[in-house]
């Protein structure tokens, strides 16, 4: 049997996120005897959620990066590319890019850097040093994945990246895990959900904004609608406080993080992400397989996923009114909601699937190493 190729992931923190569920989906669904994956963390990672990992022999390093410049994380990875000596390192987001100057230096064989997403700190793509620092870095990298077009775009348009290190592969979903259920729920109150880290990014601040203003606008849909926010971070407190000044607090349900996210989206009616940037959302896409209409704002990846009044609805980032709005029109008409979830299901089978993703990332690791 051939020596497998070793794949060295390295992430900021490995937590229950986005481009945390895509990895794990990633290394479940790579073959297991062609591939062996080493996963390195700039800060730390969550024991609980490496349960998630189906392989019982994965490796896992976290690098204890403090705040700010850290250069003892340059000698700590330095040791580890030394010690592992991976056939490809595969950095992911800005804050992991520098590390492919180390890769090089080791003379590791391949070479990847993937783009998930808009960091908080420059959430348009347009701070010139970001731009700076990815074409200067961009010389040790072999490919470059965008997870969007909208990044793909800024990779290509705006850093200068060449064409032919580029290329876009969309997150795929587990269409059995996250599968459309007949019948789906037997109350007859309708819940309004989202599911996410709650941090300033994600905004959910908006989301409780737009439900607290239908209620006040609509008072006969108190007690017929319900909203809930799965996930925890910084944000639970401002949303908590919201929902209590406007004393709807028994309308609300704050879930905190779950590791059972298939299983919490059954209970869902209508999906929300009410961001202020994203790449490819991957609740959007569970939303999806989950067959329920999503209404999202209208940035970055978000308009690629969601097909505007068919499979959900599209509203401008911070429009409490536009959202509000988009809420009640899902809440009145079950045949819309049917419908849309109908399609964003059809859209996740024929475009987002899970072994589509598998194959393209499969496909350049094999090129790579070879």
């Amino acid at each position: 049997m051939p020596t497998p190729i070793t794949i060295m992931h390295v992430l900021f923190r490995f937590s229950i996120g986005g481009l945390e569920n895509g990895m794990v989906n990633l290394i479940n669904g790579l073959d297991r005897h062609r591939y062996r994956h080493v996963i390195v963390c700039l800060s730390d990672y969550d024991p609980a959620f490496l349960q998630r990992i189906q392989a019982r022999d994965i490796e896992i390093y976290a690098l204890g990066k403090r705040p700010g410049q850290d250069l003892r994380v340059w000698w700590r990875m330095w040791r580890l590319l030394r010690e592992v000596r991976p056939t490809i390192l595969h950095t992911r987001n800005f804050a992991t890019l520098e590390l492919q100057l180390l890769a090089w230096l080791a003379g590791v064989h391949g070479r990847v850097h993937g783009e998930h997403g808009w960091d908080v700190q420059d959430l348009d793509g347009s701070k010139r040093k970001y731009r700076i620092a990815r074409r200067v870095l961009s010389f040790f990298v072999q490919r470059f994945i965008a997870l969007s077009r909208d990044l793909e775009r800024y990779l290509l348009r705006d850093v200068g990246i060449e064409a032919h290190k580029l290329v876009q592969i969309y997150n795929g979903v587990d269409t059995e895990r996250f599968g459309a259920v007949d019948g789906r729920r037997s109350t007859t109150t309708i819940v309004i959900g989202t599911v996410g880290r709650m941090k300033a990014v994600k905004n959910q601040t908006l989301l409780c904004k737009a439900f607290i203003a239908l209620l006040a606008r609509r008072p006969d849909l108190i007690g017929k609608i319900s909203l809930k926010l799965i996930g925890d971070g910084p944000l639970r407190r401002d949303c908590a406080a919201l929902v209590a000044s406007a004393q709807r607090q028994d309308w609300v349900e704050f879930t905190g993080d779950s590791s059972q996210v298939a299983d919490q989206m059954r209970g869902l009616d209508v999906f929300v992400l009410p961001s202020l940037a994203e790449g490819i959302s991957n609740t959007i896409l569970e939303a999806m397989a989950s067959s329920l209409p999503v209404i999202a704002t209208a940035v970055g990846g978000n308009v690629e996923l969601v097909a505007d009044g068919l499979s959900g609805s599209l509203i401008a980032s911070g429009d409490v009114i536009a959202l509000s709005a988009a809420i009640e029109r899902y809440v009145e008409d079950g045949a819309l909601r049917r419908r849309h979830g109908a399609y964003g299901r059809h859209l996740v089978e024929t475009q987002f699937s899970l072994p589509r993703m598998l194959a393209h990332y499969d496909q350049i690791y094999q090129g790579l190493a070879a």
